[in-house]
């Protein structure tokens, strides 16, 4: 495992990265020897440096939840990130692109949790009782790290991601909450346009067979650094379809049927 000033070193290179709006070479091909811990251990250090700079903890996100993206990340569970509240953009706006790198979308829906969860042992069940409610969100990925290394060209590998706070740049919430029992949300999806054209469709059970078993495992992976899922955060469950990306001039629309629309656009 690298050690704690190095983690600490390419905590800042992310904070620099994001700023600058300049990717870094990847830290699996300059230190080899990085492990998961490692990657953990770079992405809680530079949300301490977001937070020693005012920015506040609002939730999570998971990441890898679909088994075609765990096949082609060569792993065999999701990852997590943590949401800040500079993240949160407000449906209907225009955003904009130059605060971005490689900005992408993705369609997840979000549990807004009304009582904290803790694991070991956590279930949907668990899951599903300490939820507020849930509402269709857009997550905004982008790529701090390079995606693919600027001298060989190989893609990079998910201990980058991880570390890159799984890849985490913005969310936008719906404004139809539902309860999580009101529907069977295995059966929820919605349709992803740009410019008017649908690029991907998708429905919840693409999560892990229900977007809530999301929430299960970050609670029970969470409980190995004996930390909670809060009273009152935002956890995104995962996304159920393939990243679309966008840039300036394009306008998003998420079409989640019963449960509403998100619009935004890039300028």
């Amino acid at each position: 495992m690298l050690d704690s000033a190095l983690h600490t070193a390419l905590a800042h290179e992310l904070l620099q990265a994001e700023r600058a709006r300049a990717q870094v070479a990847q830290f699996s091909r300059r230190h080899p020897e990085m492990t998961v811990e490692d990657s953990y251990a770079i992405q809680r250090q530079w949300i301490d440096l977001e937070k020693a700079a005012g920015r506040q903890v609002v939730g999570h996100k998971i990441g890898l939840t679909s088994r075609a993206m765990q096949i082609a990340s060569q792993i065999t569970e999701p990852d997590y990130g943590t949401l800040l509240d500079s993240m949160v953009i407000r449906e209907g706006t225009e955003i904009e692109a130059e605060r971005f790198i490689v900005p992408r979308f993705e369609m997840e829906f979000a549990f807004v949790l009304a009582k904290p969860i803790k694991g070991p042992g956590v279930t949907i069940l668990d899951v599903l009782r300490a939820t507020d409610y849930v509402v269709p969100a857009l997550e905004l990925i982008d790529a701090r790290i390079e995606q693919f290394d600027r001298d060989t060209k190989a893609p990079r590998k998910v201990l980058d991601t991880i570390a890159d706070n799984a890849a985490n740049a913005g969310i936008v919430l719906g404004n139809r909450p539902m309860k999580p029992h009101a529907i069977d949300w295995r059966w929820a999806g919605a349709l992803l346009f740009k410019n008017g054209v649908i690029e991907e469709t998708g429905l919840g059970a693409g999560v892990l067979g229900h977007p809530a078993n999301g929430i299960v495992w970050l609670a029970n992976k969470l409980a190995a650094y004996d930390e909670t899922l809060e009273a009152g955060e935002i956890v995104l469950g995962g996304s159920f379809t393939r990243p679309v990306s966008c840039a300036s001039g394009d306008s998003i629309h998420a079409d989640y049927g019963q449960l509403g629309s998100i619009s935004v656009r890039f300028v």
